[in-house]
């Protein structure tokens, strides 16, 4: 594994100039954020040794470098997931990548149903702790070069960065809502009765993706900052039948205010 990691991590570094402070993990319908960036360089997927290969048609697979007001960033345009097929080893593999280049900041946005009754479609939601019901990504072998064996994960999400964000959306008057977020492996939405439960243990909205990132990040280090598009709402008597589409569609509305938010957190840092 330590291999594989550092002869993807030459293979980067050999192609762009100044090692990125930050990295972003885009997640469905969210990919557009990359207008926002200063684009030094784009690095397909399939052209990375190592690197898994996103299948989901809505991740465009690429692996971005640039500036964003000065502050240079590595942007994952797709993610990888875990209902795909991949190893939990895969789908953390771009993270480990990251920590070993140097970045020091992990920044991640997903799509994901709500399941506060509070919830609005379209809302954005700072997550401030998570529920784990995949696999654990740590399993298997360590290394000392990721840190503990047992990472403390009760400061998970970093309270300065999620009090900032917060602030902004007070001020601002933008609908910004703070919850857990709950971690599946897809790739069936969730039943009825599956949302009850979800909702009863803690959680305020559920999603594919997110938490094995968090984890590693977590684990190496790195400060951690992550949100949720309310793309679909999974409370009793709201709940109605939602499409790949439908989900795009909320999350294409969210993205100027997402890309924001994202632009304040990277300023704070």
């Amino acid at each position: 594994m330590l291999q594989k990691i550092n002869e993807t991590v030459s293979f980067i570094t050999e192609r762009i100039e100044n090692i990125p402070e930050s990295g972003i993990i885009l997640g469905t319908g969210l990919g557009d954020f990359s207008e926002s960036i200063n684009i030094h360089h784009t690095i397909p997927y399939k052209e990375i040794p190592n690197f898994p290969h996103s299948t989901v048609e809505s991740h465009k697979g690429n692996l971005i470098f640039g500036d964003v007001d000065g502050h240079h960033v590595l942007v994952m345009q797709g993610r990888f997931h875990y209902y795909e097929g991949y190893l939990m080893e895969e789908v953390i593999f771009p993270v480990r990548v990251m920590k070993f280049m140097g970045v020091k900041n992990l920044l991640v946005t997903n799509a994901a149903g709500g399941m506060n009754p509070s919830f609005e479609v379209g809302d954005i939601m700072i997550i401030n702790d998570h529920i784990n019901l995949m696999p654990n990504p740590l399993i298997g072998k360590h290394y000392a070069e990721f840190g503990d064996r047992f990472p403390d994960m009760s400061e998970t999400y970093d309270l300065t960065l999620i009090n900032k964000a917060i602030e902004w959306g007070a001020t601002q008057k933008f609908r910004l809502q703070k919850g857990c977020y709950v971690g599946v492996t897809g790739p069936t939405l969730e039943t009825p009765k599956e949302y009850e439960y979800m909702h009863a243990i803690g959680g305020d909205a559920v999603g594919m993706s997110t938490v094995p990132e968090i984890i590693a990040a977590h684990q190496m280090g790195m400060k951690c900052f992550a949100a949720s598009v309310i793309t679909d709402l999974g409370v009793p008597g709201r709940i109605e039948k939602t499409s790949l589409q439908d989900v795009l569609n909320a999350a294409k509305k969210a993205g100027p205010h997402l890309a924001i938010l994202l632009d304040l957190i990277l300023k704070a840092l």
